[in-house]
């Protein structure tokens, strides 16, 4: 008898236990802890592999630093900006490095180049309005630049010649107003020029720059085609990514000169392959990834195996992102991370073996507990299979509050990995569920274009049927379930809160779209091109206002019952603050409760440190009040 009370008291324990275990409370972390912002980044090894550059901030500016791995001695600090942040930088060489400064993304265009060792510097454009991209491949051809530069006419980048020496740059080819990238070969011609009205895209080619492009392939705006760089030792094969005549997007070997796929090299029947994987330093393709499989590498350089392999050996639970590498692939930059871990940026040496870390992504997040990241998958209405994410707060899977979080886009989509939005709404007790709706990018032709036209349609009954299926589950507690996005996102709590009012407590909406009419009216110039795109995807409003009516928000504040929590930047570009307000003035009209947070100097998204605090504050706040 004795021995049967031990066996059920052991037993009654390890119930307990384990339902402690599943209903643990994580260590409430500070919302500051969770959203303060990196001081180091965008590490750029030397050609040589004898250095790491990378920005850091001094006296409250971004500057570039040197690690200098041969002589840790000689590291330093190279630049001394005190009002103007290093914007962006690159290695020329081994000892010379360009850069670019600003005070803001819209602050005038300021080049700079700068010796290492001496720390003399000069500059290579004078101060400008316009914006710059680098013609990849980068690199210096007798003592010169490709670039593409807006300067001539704010929606037309026209390719430039910079001279190293300081002389004024050179036009080279004006943009007849749709070309939207250019591509450089091997040897420092642009042979390849990429166009596109957003309706129908064209690859262009010549032999030499003596000659005129000419158009050797012509898609249609489903299909994409995604150049990666030349093949080693050609000036007409190149790597591509390409869905043409496959739902797919894939890894293709591709003849510019014909205008035609030689090969197919790598497909991925889940889902598109990622833009990563081509190294410019060997001109060839490296690896290949996918996020439907956590971007895990595919890998075909030998060097670039043996390094994951063993990085993957240390780090088992985390992915391993490659940043840079020098040319004999010795010397390696890479990013560790996981869905659980923020990251971390080691250098990695495969001959030595050294492994070297340079920098914590969220040092106050460091050995502390988050939830881990679950993928699973719903059927729509109409039988659409539909894939989503869900992060489960302390382990409690069961009748849980949950925060529905819309991605903006909609031609996005959520990606596995850290997500600190996601872990401080776990951290506080949500459980946060992610739709990857259709028309988000990364599963194929098909699912994209079946978001077409449904912003106010398929698109949301998607993100409906997710919730409701997670009632079905037992998983959500129907009387505690929000909705938040920012943009779109928000363009969906609001959308939701105004048609699906019953499936919400509450709403929160960060810039969210409350009037697609002046949506179209807000793309800024160098956007233009995809305006015809635009009309594919959400209408025209011209030949379409009755749909822009039935969808948009604003038409329908009446509609609202349900509590809203509204964030607004008065630099938003998308989304019109007078909308905004008379929106928000129509729910308050309706006794509706509202709570309007309006920041004169933010934009899409709020980025003063001050005011990041305050949106999550009362984010906390408002979902501590309605979800309870």
């Amino acid at each position: 008898m004795k021995g049967n009370i031990l066996f059920y008291g052991l037993m009654l324990l390890f119930i307990l236990n384990g339902c402690k275990q599943a209903d643990k409370n994580l260590p409430k972390i500070p919302i500051e802890d969770f959203f303060e912002k990196p001081t180091k980044g965008s590490f750029k090894l030397s050609p040589d592999g004898s250095k790491i550059g990378y920005l850091d901030v001094h006296d409250h500016c971004k500057n570039i630093f040197i690690l200098d791995l041969i002589n840790p001695d000689s590291s330093k600090q190279l630049t001394y900006q005190e009002n103007l942040n290093v914007s962006s930088f690159l290695w020329l060489n081994d000892q010379q490095i360009i850069f670019s400064n600003s005070q803001s993304p819209t602050d005038s265009l300021r080049l700079f180049f700068i010796d290492v060792k001496t720390e003399k510097r000069q500059p290579l454009l004078p101060a400008q309005k316009a914006k710059l991209r680098w013609v990849y491949p980068i690199k210096e051809n007798n003592g010169s630049m490709l670039v593409t530069m807006n300067k001539r006419d704010s929606s037309k980048f026209d390719l430039y010649r910079i001279f190293l020496d300081g002389r004024k740059e050179e036009l080279i080819h004006k943009n007849p107003g749709n070309i939207v990238s250019w591509l450089g070969s091997p040897d420092g011609e642009v042979r390849m020029a990429m166009t596109s009205d957003s309706v129908q895209e064209s690859v262009l080619y010549r032999n030499n720059s003596q000659e005129a492009f000419r158009e050797v392939m012509k898609n249609n705006f489903e299909t994409i085609f995604i150049p990666l760089g030349f093949k080693k030792g050609s000036l007409n094969s190149l790597f591509a990514l390409s869905n043409q005549n496959r739902d797919m997007l894939s890894l293709v070997e591709y003849d510019v000169s014909q205008g035609k796929e030689t090969a197919v090299l790598y497909e991925e029947k889940k889902g598109d392959l990622a833009i990563d994987g081509y190294s410019n330093a060997i001109q060839e393709m490296a690896y290949v990834s996918s996020f439907v499989n956590r971007y895990e590498k595919n890998m075909f350089n030998p060097f670039y195996k043996e390094v994951y392999n063993k990085l993957k050996k240390k780090f088992s639970d985390s992915e391993i992102g490659f940043i840079d590498t020098d040319l004999k692939l010795e010397g390696f930059l890479v990013r560790v991370y996981s869905d659980v871990h923020p990251g971390q940026v080691y250098y990695y040496n495969r001959l030595s073996k050294e492994l070297k870390l340079l920098n914590e992504d969220s040092p106050k997040l460091k050995d502390k507990e988050f939830n881990k990241m679950e993928e699973l998958s719903f059927l729509s209405r109409d039988n659409k299979e539909i894939h989503a994410y869900i992060t489960y707060p302390g382990g409690k899977k069961k009748n849980v509050p949950v925060v529905v979080l819309v991605h903006d886009g909609p031609n996005r989509r959520n990606d596995w990995g850290f997500d600190q939005e996601v872990q401080f709404l776990t951290n506080r007790g949500y459980a946060v569920f992610q739709v990857n709706y259709r028309g988000s990018l990364g599963y194929g032709k098909s699912f994209w274009t079946a978001g077409f036209k449904e912003w106010g349609g398929k698109i949301q009954s998607d993100i409906s049927d997710g919730v409701t299926w997670l009632i079905h589950q037992g998983i959500a507690d129907k009387d505690r379930i929000a909705i938040m996005g920012s943009g779109f996102g928000g363009y969906s709590a609001l959308y939701a809160a105004a048609f699906n009012p019953s499936l919400y407590k509450c709403a929160i909406s960060s810039s969210g779209y409350s009037n697609l009419f002046t949506y179209f009216r807000e793309i800024p110039p160098h956007m233009q091109h995809y305006v015809q795109l635009y009309y594919r995807i959400i209408g025209n409003p011209e030949k379409e206002s009755e749909l822009f009516q039935a969808i948009s928000p604003i038409f329908h504040a009446d509609k609202v019952r349900i509590p809203i929590l509204f964030f607004q930047g008065g630099k938003d570009k998308y989304s019109s603050v007078t909308d905004a307000n008379q929106f928000v003035g129509k729910l308050k009209s309706n006794n509706v409760p509202v709570r309007y947070i309006f920041k004169k100097d933010e934009g899409k998204r709020f980025r003063n440190e001050e005011n990041v605090v305050e949106y999550y504050q009362e984010i906390e706040r408002f979902l501590a009040e309605n979800l309870r």
